[in-house]
């Protein structure tokens, strides 16, 4: 019923930025809180920020993470600077229906492969 899929993904040096983003199906688009999780090789997925009206981040990603949302577009942004070579993974994206939370997502997306590498 919610298809999502995600774009931007790719290979950028250590301190450097890159932008995805997940487009989202749906006319209610706006009440679905929307998160990123991110799986690097031989670790547990885990969490990385979601918005609905407010924002979360983990730990590791703030300060230097910001997730963002066009419901106009349905579109759920997340603007990653100064990376870091443990950024390397694969990141999705994902929409649940309910508060923001680190867990309990319904949707997901395909993955998109963020590389950080000198």
């Amino acid at each position: 019923q919610v298809q999502l899929v995600e774009f931007g993904g790719g290979l950028v040096q250590p301190g450097g930025s890159l932008r995805l983003a997940c487009a989202a199906s749906g006319r209610t688009f706006s009440m679905y809180t929307m998160g990123w999780f991110r799986q690097a090789p031989g670790k547990e997925r885990e969490f990385v920020a979601a918005i609905l009206w407010t924002t979360y981040y983990a730990d590791s990603v703030k300060g230097r993470f910001t997730i963002s949302r066009d419901n106009a577009k349905s579109t759920v942004y997340l603007q990653m600077n100064s990376l870091r070579p443990e950024d390397t993974a694969v990141y999705y994206c994902a929409a649940r229906v309910g508060p923001v939370a680190t867990n309990s997502y319904n949707y997901w997306g395909q993955g998109t492969q963020v590389t950080v590498s000198s």
